[in-house]
């Protein structure tokens, strides 16, 4: 590498995710070396947060709006970091990824395969598939950064919607398991399975670093041989 080359890697550069696309959450900052340069600024703008990932771990993250100064900011992993730097090079490699803040709403779910529950009235079991709309948000980003993104450097709208959705039967077969409603009745309580669902779902997503924000069941359909029964 020519002296150039090394010198244009200790210029300061401005780290900010430009053109924020809304169908993704999570983008890391593409930087060739992971250095902090001289005077950089890390610009984290509205409805964002920025994650610092130092060494491979989810060490930091800034969830307000801003400009920070990497260089002389008193935050305090920031702060920490640049003690360790050693002239222009750095060992000490830091990755920032950037997510979005503002709640994801109106996202369509159903389930694929029929949910199975025992009738507590008729006492015969009831198969059905049920389908609804729910909204999340990003509550707990080192969370999500530890347990789901990794080292991918986008997480999409649609890959959260995929792992929440999954999560969905079990939380609905163990609700209507202990409602005790009969099937006749679950399209009259559709409001309160909902609650319960979302109530049983939260602590799970939580760890993951989601939060459903609205949860709704907008209908269900019985199988073939439920309808028979």
């Amino acid at each position: 590498m020519g002296i150039g080359d090394f010198l244009r890697r200790q210029l300061s550069q401005v780290i900010e995710w430009k053109n924020q696309q809304p169908g993704v959450l999570v983008h890391k900052f593409p930087s060739t070396n992971d250095e902090i340069k001289n005077a950089s600024k890390l610009i984290v703008g509205p409805g964002q947060g920025a994650l610092l990932v130092y060494e491979g771990k989810a060490t930091d993250q800034i969830a307000e709006e801003g400009i920070y100064d990497l260089e002389s900011d008193n935050h305090p992993f920031i702060t920490t970091l640049l003690k360790l730097r050693t002239a222009f090079e750095s060992e000490h490699k830091l990755k920032i990824w950037f997510y979005r803040k503002a709640e994801t709403v109106n996202q369509n779910w159903g389930t694929a395969t029929p949910v199975k529950y025992m009738d507590p009235i008729y006492k015969m079991p009831v198969e059905l598939g049920s389908n609804g709309s729910f909204s999340f948000r990003i509550a707990q980003p080192l969370h999500l950064f530890s347990n789901v993104v990794g080292s991918l450097d986008n997480y999409s709208t649609e890959d959260a919607r995929q792992m929440l959705q999954s999560r969905f039967p079990q939380a609905i077969a163990a609700v209507l398991a202990q409602s005790a409603f009969s099937y006749q009745q679950i399209d009259a309580h559709l409001g309160e399975l909902a609650s319960g669902i979302i109530t049983r779902l939260q602590p799970e997503l939580q760890q993951l670093g989601f939060e459903l924000t609205v949860f709704k069941v907008n209908g269900t359909m019985f199988d073939a041989g439920t309808k028979e029964r």
